[in-house]
């Protein structure tokens, strides 16, 4: 079995392009395809064997050598390759991750600046079923209006922190300096940060053909109106409010 020459991660938490950043890198053809792969292929590490992890790398990875995966930062997959690596209790994460995913020394990290946004987004996502639309098709149709729920997207919300924090943990144990993504400034500049990626990455960019974007933005009047209902519940009685 091939190794690959080069593994990145993309590190996330829900709601924060992700999933349009994996299309758009797939569609240069020069930087793997970087998909959720431990959790949809494979999910349950008590399960999973070594024979998957070479597959995993078999398709994630572009003729040039280049792996790519995204993962929200989960405890339970360090443990098991450290155990499957046979590395010591005082290895870093990094370095277990790195016995997994050859050469994996790239890191992306996703987030997004408003994180109620996020949390709504989440939530609606849940209540439609609808998690992504591809451009250009035509939005469902989505009784959701009284769908809205003040504990839900507050769990969400602190979901989303949890997230964040421990992969800054990750980084911070391993003098880790990835390059983050932000939602707000991906959407407004979506090739050049594309571009910028790929430079990360010191992937050849002469040449390349960025596919326009795969995903429509979900975002409507309801989740909005949610947005400004969370802020108002969540600050309510404060002395002073923070927005």
């Amino acid at each position: 079995m091939t190794r690959p020459k080069l593994s990145y991660t993309i590190w996330f938490s829900q709601r924060t392009g992700s999933t349009l950043l994996n299309y758009a890198l797939a569609s240069t053809g020069v930087a793997g395809a970087p998909r959720e792969w431990l959790n949809f292929q494979y999910n349950n590490p008590a399960k999973f064997k070594r024979e998957d992890l070479e597959q995993i790398w078999k398709c994630g990875t572009t003729p040039n050598g280049v792996f790519g995966l995204k993962i929200g930062f989960e405890q339970r997959w360090i443990d098991l390759f450290r155990t499957m690596s046979g590395l010591p209790q005082n290895a870093s994460r990094a370095e277990v991750w790195s016995a997994a995913f050859p050469n994996c020394f790239k890191h992306i990290y996703m987030t997004r600046r408003n994180k109620v946004r996020l949390a709504v987004s989440w939530w609606r996502a849940i209540v439609t079923g609808e998690w992504h639309r591809n451009f250009g098709e035509k939005p469902q149709e989505h009784d959701i209006a009284e769908k809205y729920n003040f504990e839900a997207i507050q769990y969400l919300l602190l979901q989303s922190t949890m997230c964040e924090a421990a992969i800054e943990d990750f980084f911070s144990e391993s003098d880790i300096v990835p390059l983050t993504i932000v939602y707000e400034d991906f959407i407004q500049d979506y090739e050049g940060t594309v571009i910028r990626m790929l430079e990360f990455l010191d992937v050849q960019t002469d040449n390349i053909n960025v596919a326009p974007p795969a995903l429509d933005k979900l975002a409507d009047d309801v989740a909005e109106q949610w947005v400004q209902r969370f802020r108002e519940e969540s600050q309510q009685g404060w002395e002073n409010r923070r927005w």
